[in-house]
């Protein structure tokens, strides 16, 4: 696996699905894919969205380096590369040069004010690996997928995805008790609310 480091491979028997072993490759493609695509072309219901009650427009400035900045220095310098090769070390080098920021900036709010995500930004590298501990690898479910993508495109997400939770929390969209994927929660936040409601039972 050249893509992080070298790791000693697992032993691994055919993978069985349905009963039937794989052994080639399209079997094996067919199998990976009902495995992990099993909801594609579900039948979707869009017209549930003109249901929800219109709120208040948000106000939305132009994103800022130091933004970008911020979001950047959390990112795991180990991370697995994408499609593009760039590394978050690499990108944090990089954007240290005020010329490179600034045209990162821009395409991040050019994305939003064009209601455009580029095509670049949608390619994507999927790798699957054994999951640890398992006893046996002979069904897709002792594999996890993940999902590799472009460097830059991700670090735009991340940036809208930190706006966007701000926006959330602060007007009060969320849930109170949600505790999972939010900044400054975590598990002993959700040891001590159930705690609380075990206690006040």
């Amino acid at each position: 696996m050249n893509w992080v480091k070298k790791h000693k491979l697992l032993v691994t028997e055919a993978i069985k699905f349905n009963s039937q072993l794989c052994n080639n490759l399209d079997d094996l493609w067919y199998t990976l894919h009902q495995s992990y695509n099993s909801a594609q072309d579900r039948l979707t219901n869009p017209q549930l969205l003109e249901e929800i009650t219109p709120n208040l427009v948000a106000e939305w400035p132009p994103f800022s380096s130091a933004e970008i900045h911020k979001v950047l220095n959390k990112c795991n310098n180990s991370s697995a590369l994408g499609p593009d090769h760039l590394s978050w070390r690499h990108l944090k080098r990089i954007l240290y040069d005020k010329d490179f920021m600034t045209n990162i900036v821009n395409i991040a709010n050019t994305c939003i004010n064009l209601s455009y995500w580029p095509t670049h930004f949608k390619r994507s590298l999927f790798i699957i690996i054994p999951k640890p501990n398992k006893s046996l690898y002979d069904f897709p479910e002792s594999f996890q997928p993940i999902v590799l993508l472009n460097t830059i495109g991700k670090l735009i997400k991340k940036v809208i995805s930190n706006r966007i939770q701000v926006h959330t929390i602060s007007l009060n969209f969320l849930y109170p008790n949600q505790l999972g994927g939010i900044q400054q929660c975590s598990t002993i936040d959700a040891g001590v609310y159930l705690t609380h409601i075990i206690c006040a039972s």
